[in-house]
């Protein structure tokens, strides 16, 4: 008898001494998104919170463009050779109408990007 409440002892002994770890909670993704693709998103983003309504998006030319009240908006968005993306943004058209709209657009793009 004592054998036996000395294994069942030992077994809730061995058994209190597990810990059993859950994942922590969130969003986990097996592919880490691009910094391309983060500034092709934050382009569009930048052109839509300004109110350009987007006309062209050739994510393989890395080109956006849209036009608002005459303004014709492009972003230029371009993995460069050290791995780093490059984003312009250019205005032309009647941009005497709206000439703060640029500015605008790169705030945006700026807030897009978590800057």
């Amino acid at each position: 008898m004592n054998v036996r409440i000395a294994s069942l002892a030992l077994a809730a002994a061995l058994l209190g001494g597990c810990t059993y770890y859950q994942t922590a909670p969130g969003t986990y993704s097996t592919t880490p998104v691009s910094s391309f693709d983060r500034s092709w998103g934050a382009a569009q983003a930048a052109l839509a919170d300004q109110g350009v309504p987007v006309a062209r998006a050739d994510r393989a030319a890395g080109v956006v463009s849209g036009t608002r009240d005459g303004i014709n908006v492009t972003a230029n968005v371009r993995t460069q050779a050290d791995g780093s993306v490059r984003v312009e943004f250019r205005t032309d058209g009647a941009t005497s109408r709206d000439p703060d709209l640029i500015n605008r657009v790169i705030a945006a793009y700026n807030r897009n990007m978590g800057r």
